[in-house]
């Protein structure tokens, strides 16, 4: 057994690590509560977007959501064990976050790696989507929403539209239209009148230049979330490696 004066200069230790390890805690605990508002604004928004990607309705929303529950539930977890002051709960919580910083390690690579081949999935699956265009499936609703929130019309550009089957008895689609009131059917079927009256830069083009201007940015943020993780496995180990060696519980 260690002797007095040791464990009590131990103690103002283990108490600063408990401090640290609870703010991280509720931090990590607020990521979960993030994740899972994304989740549920995801699938309550965002639904038609998916569509152009599959098939079916994705599981991505839903992915979301239980990550985020999980992280919600263990953040409250680390909280109890710090406060405990249980060395078996922190080793627990510490390889808890070790499997969700490999997880999101293996994902921002695969992510990076693939980029290229997800950018050619998207605008292969918009182009379809376009090509198929009848305003009234949910692809073609998905369409229309891509264009009226991000302010773009075709997939590389609004003359696109051109080679539709759509266009050869509609036009372009009004969800194109910059103020709808302007766009008669006879300037929607004239591609230089419709130049002044329709958002002239395509969706694909839009969202490619946005994310490769933002590559880096992107990047950073996704391994610096990642990386935050091994500062809770940190503090959780050596919390459980203090309070084992000195005995030491609270109350």
């Amino acid at each position: 057994m260690s002797p007095p004066s040791r464990r009590l200069q131990t103690k103002p230790v283990i108490t600063c690590l408990k401090t640290f390890l609870i703010s991280y805690s509720l931090i990590f605990w607020f990521t979960g509560v993030i994740l899972l508002a994304v989740g549920v604004w995801g699938k309550v928004s965002l639904e038609a977007y998916f569509t152009l990607v599959a098939d079916d309705s994705t599981n991505a929303p839903y992915v979301l959501i239980g990550t985020g529950a999980t992280i919600v539930i263990f953040g409250l977890f680390g909280c109890f064990a710090t406060c405990r002051g249980s060395p078996w709960m922190l080793k627990l919580y510490a390889m808890f976050l070790t499997v969700v910083f490999l997880a999101e390690l293996v994902a921002g690579v695969s992510g990076f790696i693939f980029r290229h081949e997800i950018k050619a999935k998207l605008g292969s699956a918009f182009q379809n989507a376009v090509n198929v265009y009848n305003s009234t499936d949910s692809s073609s609703s998905a369409v229309d929403a891509i264009q009226r929130t991000l302010h773009c019309c075709g997939v590389k550009n609004y003359t696109d539209w051109s080679g539709t089957k759509y266009f050869e008895t509609n036009g372009i689609p009004t969800s194109c239209c910059i103020v709808n009131t302007n766009c008669s059917p006879e300037t929607l079927k004239d591609l230089e009148k419709a130049r002044s009256e329709v958002y002239t830069t395509g969706c694909f083009a839009l969202v490619s230049q946005v994310m490769e201007s933002n590559l880096g940015i992107i990047a950073g943020i996704s391994f610096g979330i990642a990386f935050f993780q091994l500062i809770g496995i940190f503090l959780a180990c050596c919390l459980s490696r203090y309070i084992t060696n000195n005995q030491y519980e609270m109350v």
